[in-house]
């Protein structure tokens, strides 16, 4: 049998309040062109299929037309609720998917309920809140450790009467490199799992954790499909393509998913940035970009846009720059002069005689405004 697995596509997403719906419906495409000619039996989506509890309609739109695309294909789906999903709005019409061959796993007491497909069973861990399962599973302390071995104990006893088996598991294993995007799921108790509790099964189907990560042979993390923050500019996204065996060994190779407009950091002085060759091929991507001039440079923003249409984020850290000043009194003295001293702080230089004027009127217009109150 051959499966699929991918995760986190986090539909309705922004970028720095750029839309990623475009990206994310390419890779929808993607993913149904991989089905096709791969000949995959089964698509594992392991978690955080919405970017949040209420999705954009649009994101809803894109998962229907997603999921009966990988059906037309011929791949059943299973598919979990991650910690950004809403458990009971991604579940509605399950009953009913079912029939179809679109699994939807958003009940901790399901986990161990598999779905069969070709002799092989597929059990969906969906993201455990410890609390919320704590008293009914009788959980000897708080933790995500605590929540998913149970899961896991009970998977095990059932995965025995079956030819093979597949877990898909939303959480944080002990070990795993997280990323700038991943909300953190510390709150509800302890949240890394040791990779041991996941011993006895043929493959585990990861999700998460935004970069592609193999934990062991048979137990990975596929990635988000994006990129969603800029500490994954060097991820390489995509999903695993499973081959499952259970007389031989189990193979994986990654196929990697189409890059609708790269992301990268860049850092240096102004001119530099906006001179050197060498930058040519950054500007068709979304950037992050650290200025290091010794003196704030004016207009940098409009001035780096000029070159590269897509930077999306400006941070500055002089190199050589003289060390922050103590702090200076400002109980008792003029408005504008706090302000100006803030400006001479901040860029590294005072204020234009234009700009303080501009600044001085902009102090006594909010002075008079205040007092017609």
């Amino acid at each position: 049998m051959r499966i699929l697995h991918t995760s986190d596509w986090h539909l309705g997403r922004s970028f720095h309040r750029e839309s990623l719906l475009a990206g994310q419906a390419a890779f929808v495409d993607h993913l149904v062109e991989t089905v096709r000619a791969e000949r995959v039996g089964v698509v594992a989506v392991s978690g955080d299929v919405y970017d949040r509890a209420l999705p954009p309609v649009d994101a809803v739109a894109l998962l229907d037309e997603a999921l009966a695309r990988l059906r037309s294909a011929g791949a059943r789906v299973v598919l979990i609720s991650g910690n950004h999903d809403s458990a009971l709005r991604l579940r509605f019409g399950s009953a009913l998917f079912e029939a179809s061959g679109v699994h939807v796993r958003t009940s901790p007491d399901q986990a161990w309920e598999p779905v069969l497909v070709d002799g092989v069973a597929f059990y969906g861990i969906p993201y455990l809140e410890p609390e919320l399962v704590r008293a009914g599973w009788e959980l000897p302390d708080r933790s995500h450790t605590a929540a998913i071995s149970h899961a896991m104990t009970r998977i095990r006893a059932d995965a025995a009467r079956h030819r093979a088996s597949v877990v898909l598991s939303h959480c944080f294993v002990t070990g795993g490199q997280a990323s700038d995007s991943e909300r953190d799921i510390s709150v509800g108790g302890v949240a890394h799992v040791p990779l041991p509790v996941f011993d006895g099964v043929d493959y585990v189907a990861l999700g998460h954790l935004h970069g592609r990560q193999r934990m062991a042979e048979t137990v990975r993390y596929s990635g988000s499909p994006l990129a969603y923050s800029f500490s994954e500019a060097d991820h390489v996204k995509g999903s695993w393509l499973v081959t499952l065996d259970p007389r031989t060994s189990t193979d994986t190779e990654f196929v990697p998913a189409p890059v609708p407009r790269p992301v990268a950091r860049l850092r240096g002085e102004l001119d530099d940035l906006l001179m050197f060759p060498k930058y040519t091929d950054f500007e068709d991507h979304w950037l992050h970009i650290t200025l290091t001039d010794a003196v704030r440079p004016k207009s940098a923003m409009d001035r780096l846009r000029a070159r590269f249409p897509h930077t999306l984020a400006l941070a500055f850290d002089p190199v050589g720059a003289t060390p922050a000043a103590q702090p200076v009194r400002v109980s008792g003295r003029p408005e504008a002069e706090v302000a100006l001293d803030f400006v001479r702080e901040v860029r590294g230089e005072p204020a234009a005689p234009e700009e303080e004027d501009l600044l001085r009127q902009a102090i006594e217009a909010s002075r008079v405004k205040e007092t017609m109150a």
